[in-house]
């Protein structure tokens, strides 16, 4: 069934109900109002008559002596009196005959029997027996139609009562037929059904213009959604056939191709924004993008380390409430912003001593050169310098790498057949010679411990192969921290640990990282000969999970802190100068890395951070890391 044609028969039932509700309002009224009528009007028959009746009384009884002990006297005479006055025979047939609705008039006695009647058989018999009129008046709506459209006609009684010495006499009923008021009745039903067949008439009528105007819109929407519906987008040799016939039809179709198109952009949109948002989150550069009215639309995590204010605080402001002029990166910013100029590079020294690189470029329409918007970029040229220096760590270790190969490779050899000879000349001096054995003794120590210096050159450069498994960080370090304890105690240092109430899951080789924190953690007790206080604190930072290790010692000067992480590097008289460089490794095979932060005769603070597995951390799973002999350790 068309749209068209379902309005028109919604419309339509619509106003038929209506109209119908209305109309047997309307006709219940009328009738009711007929059953008033016809009240009224055979009242006034029962008063006239009840009047006509006195006046044959009085002429009848005139002269006539009644004895008050004999009623039945009186009754005889009334009934003559009556029968005998032709005027008032004459007036009940006039008024009968002319009473639409009234079926008899009846003369009643005080006893109730008939004395005169329209009805010849209702003489001298007891008044006819009939329901009381006044209960068609008080009927309701529903009872009233039932009453008088029934299926027995009923005869209804209007009574008038002529009284003497405040004692009945003479009554006067005017019998009211109901067959008689559907007669009356039947030119006011007519008339209501014909405005009922006028009022559906013109319902449908208004119906075909409603249904037109209501149509109208759903037209201008179809040809809206053709406009933006795709080119190619084309319908069946069904749809398209169904579609025509059926505007509703082909509406609805097109409403939710095209909502299917909005959730498909809606599902790539929030693809983009999702690797947008990853993407940002791992820039170390502050980026924000401001649209061409200024006000921020793209700001990346980094920014807010820059500007000291929350991402979504920044997310919708004026260039003019993000760059406070207070501060020199602001001024510097919200200059460039009021004069329209770009910033190339622009160096700035902020309150606190940091460098930072700002760029302002404001982005134009090649077509029209009109403004669309600009883009600020921060960066932190500490953190460059630092990246740098990493990197040139990372070189000098593989460097190193290289070189420790090839000389253990070259070193080895010629230590085991040194150490095969003096096996060999050992037993042919055997006893003859204490003196030389003595000396052999020594030479067979110091070989030993050159091919223990040796073996840690291999060791060092030998590819590791990662046993990767998910780890609660908490449980890592309680082992290295059981592990220190004991060792921490007898040089009086003493260790606090702080540990999150949450576990922290990464994706590490748990003996390796153990050996690289208690590393660490033995330079710090060494470096407070005279004890003191260690703290261990693990920490999350967003996709990171940071340890950090805080001693109260010495401190690391300026000039040798690049150098700590170099293998053999060392202070200390009894130090091997491979622990920082393990650990420095250890930390790079598992995507992380180091960083130093020392005062001197304040302490120093070393921070490993290890990334956190993909379900803390949004990052992907570790795939085990090997480092092949001849590349270094970041290689």
């Amino acid at each position: 069934m068309r749209l068209k044609t379902k309005l028109v028969l919604a419309i339509t039932a619509l106003v038929l109900l209506i109209s119908g509700l209305l109309s047997m309002v309307y006709v219940s009224q009328l009738l009711h109002t007929a059953v008033e009528q016809s009240y009224e009007n055979n009242h006034m028959v029962a008063e006239l008559v009840l009047q006509a009746l006195q006046k044959a009384l009085q002429t009848g009884l005139e002269g006539h002596t009644v004895d008050p002990h004999h009623p039945e006297q009186l009754r005889t005479l009334e009934a003559e009196a009556i029968r005998k006055d032709q005027a008032l025979r004459d007036f009940l047939e006039s008024v009968n005959r002319h009473s639409l609705t009234g079926f008899d008039v009846n003369i009643g006695d005080s006893v109730g029997r008939v004395i005169l009647s329209t009805n010849p058989e209702n003489l001298d018999k007891p008044l006819p027996v009939r329901p009381d009129y006044n209960e068609l008046r008080n009927a309701n709506q529903i009872q009233l139609p039932r009453e008088v459209y029934g299926k027995k006609p009923q005869v209804y009684d209007i009574a008038v009562a002529l009284k003497r010495n405040g004692d009945p006499f003479a009554s006067v009923h005017v019998g009211v037929r109901t067959t008689f008021l559907r007669e009356v009745y039947a030119p006011w039903l007519e008339e209501a059904f014909t405005l009922m067949g006028f009022a559906l008439g013109t319902a449908l009528l208004v119906a075909l213009l409603l249904s037109n105007l209501a149509l109208r819109p759903l037209e201008e929407i179809s040809m809206q959604l053709d406009y933006w519906s795709p080119a190619n987008e084309e319908l069946g040799g069904a749809e398209k056939e169904q579609t025509r016939q059926d505007l509703g039809t082909r509406v609805s179709n097109q409403i939710e191709r095209f909502g299917q198109r909005m959730r498909n952009v809606e599902e790539v949109f929030s693809t983009l924004k999702t690797n947008l948002d990853q993407i940002l989150g791992n820039l170390q550069d502050g980026i924000l993008l401001f649209t061409k009215d200024g006000r921020a639309v793209l700001v990346s995590d980094a920014a807010r380390r820059f500007l000291q204010v929350g991402r979504d605080q920044i997310l919708g402001l004026h260039a003019s409430e993000i760059f406070d002029r207070g501060t020199v990166l602001g001024r510097t910013l919200r200059e460039a912003f009021d004069a329209r100029v770009a910033l190339i590079n622009e160096e700035v020294r902020t309150e606190n001593g940091r460098r930072i690189s700002a760029s302002v470029d404001f982005i134009h329409d090649d077509m029209t050169g009109q403004g669309l918007g600009a883009l600020v970029t921060l960066r932190d040229l500490e953190s460059v310098q630092a990246i740098e220096s990493e990197l040139e760590l990372s070189r000098r270790m593989s460097a190193i790498g290289r070189l420790t190969s090839g000389v253990a490779h070259e070193v080895k050899n010629p230590i085991n057949a040194i150490v095969v000879h003096l096996e060999l000349l050992k037993t042919k001096l055997d006893t003859t010679s204490p003196s030389a054995m003595r000396h052999l003794d020594v030479i067979e120590a110091e070989i030993r411990r050159l091919d223990r210096v040796v073996q840690t050159l291999v060791d060092f450069s030998r590819p590791v192969e990662l046993q990767l498994r998910e780890q609660d960080l908490r449980d890592v370090i309680g082992d290295v921290l059981a592990l220190a304890t004991e060792e921490l105690s007898t040089r009086s240092v003493t260790l606090v640990s702080v540990l999150p109430s949450k576990p922290v899951i990464a994706n590490v080789d748990a003996d390796l990282l153990k050996q690289a924190a208690l590393n660490v953690i033995q330079n710090g007790a060494q470096a407070m000969p005279d004890g003191g206080r260690l703290e261990v604190v693990l920490e999350t930072d967003r996709k990171f999970a940071s340890l950090r290790i805080l001693d109260e010692g010495t401190g690391i000067p300026d000039e040798i802190r690049e150098k700590i992480f170099d293998l053999y590097f060392t202070t200390k008289s009894e130090g091997s100068g491979i622990g920082l460089a393990m650990t420095y490794r250890i930390l790079q095979l598992h995507h992380g890395n180091v960083e130093v932060q020392s005062r001197i005769e304040r302490g120093t603070e070393f921070r490993l951070r290890i990334p956190l597995s993909s379900a803390d951390g949004g990052r992907r799973h570790l795939q085990p890391a090997s480092v092949q002999s001849e590349k270094g350790p970041g290689e």
